[in-house]
């Protein structure tokens, strides 16, 4: 355990370092003082991710606390003596801290000092958002001496501020992308019974995911490797821990009664995010892959979410129904 004095009359903050598996009583405990915004560094996921990924690293999940109360939490593990965001960059779009407002400084003061003090020099964080904690805690103009940054961009991420209703979400689209989206809906809705529906069953997600994982794997050579078998573990593992705590949105597009696409959402804090999707390339003609999306995107507005989060990547169709790219930048961070 690591103890720091934050100054004459102050309680001393100390760090401690749980399991992965820990974590997720503190979290549920402290869900609502943190600031947890992220939902890649969410306990569900890194447990998921731990139990199948996890093999070649060592845990450093440091928790902040002054005196008993929590001041932040850095999801951390221990790659080659760098250290890193726990959880892998081909399955986890961005990372961040989760830090009670307006204690950042203390936060990483505390956690920089504990890392030095254990001879870890070398950070290597991200990807992570401009509103990311660690992007403000961690950049050349970054208010601390005793740590050298570098930033640089890595990728993008897409998302889209989602209107009240249908019907504006339909308004604020360009006359030809409007005109385009509604023929295709009506093409859909043409080719049989089109069933839009979202398993949240616990008992009937093991099987719906095994679907979707069929579905995945049907239509493109890349992502058929991709999903190897280890992937597939870890798919049915996040699919069941998502579920747990409520956050799982697992939609399936049947036409006929035949699931012809799938999507893998999850929300959090107001927004739903698009993991993934897949779908029937028999069915291609009736854009099922695209349809699926914008479906979960309908459902999103029904159910009043402020944002829908396309994630990582520029895929066209992402701009085309409205969203706007936000940068991805990872951090170097040298301790001196």
């Amino acid at each position: 355990m690591f103890m720091k004095d934050t100054g004459a009359g102050e309680t001393l903050c100390r760090v401690s370092i749980e399991s992965p598996d820990s974590l997720t009583a503190t979290w549920r405990d402290h869900r609502l003082a943190l600031r947890w915004t992220c939902p890649f560094v969410l306990p569900p996921w890194l447990n998921a991710w731990w139990k199948v990924f996890g093999r070649d690293a060592e845990p450093l999940v440091a928790v902040v606390r002054q005196d008993e109360a929590i001041v932040g939490i850095a999801p951390l593990m221990l790659q080659d003596r760098m250290v890193r965001f726990l959880g892998g960059p081909d399955v986890c779009d961005f990372f961040d801290f989760a830090v009670v407002p307006g204690k950042e400084d203390l936060f990483i003061t505390t956690l920089v000092g504990y890392l030095s003090s254990q001879g870890l020099k070398d950070l290597d964080l991200g990807p992570a958002r401009p509103d990311a904690i660690v992007q403000k805690l961690f950049s050349e103009s970054g208010p601390f001496s005793s740590i050298e940054c570098h930033n640089r961009r890595e990728d993008v991420s897409v998302e889209l501020d989602l209107p009240s209703t249908w019907d504006e979400f339909l308004g604020a689209l360009n006359g030809k992308q409007r005109h385009e989206l509604r023929r295709k809906l009506r093409r859909l809705h043409e080719a049989g019974a089109v069933r839009f529906r979202l398993v949240d069953d616990m008992t009937r997600i093991p099987a719906a995911v095994e679907t979707f994982l069929a579905l995945f794997t049907m239509n493109r050579k890349d992502k058929a490797e991709f999903m190897t078998g280890r992937m597939a573990s870890f798919f049915r593992s996040l699919s069941l821990a998502l579920a747990e705590e409520g956050l799982l949105r697992l939609f399936f597009l049947d036409v006929d009664q035949r699931p012809v696409a799938s999507v893998f959402c999850f929300d959090h804090q107001g927004t739903r995010y698009l993991y993934n999707s897949g779908y029937d390339d028999g069915y291609q003609e009736i854009s099922v892959g695209l349809m699926s999306k914008v479906l979960s995107l309908k459902d999103a507005i029904d159910e009043g979410l402020r944002t829908y989060d396309f994630l990582k990547g520029s895929e066209e169709y992402k701009y085309r129904l409205g969203g706007k790219e936000i940068p991805l930048s990872r951090c170097h961070v040298t301790i001196r």
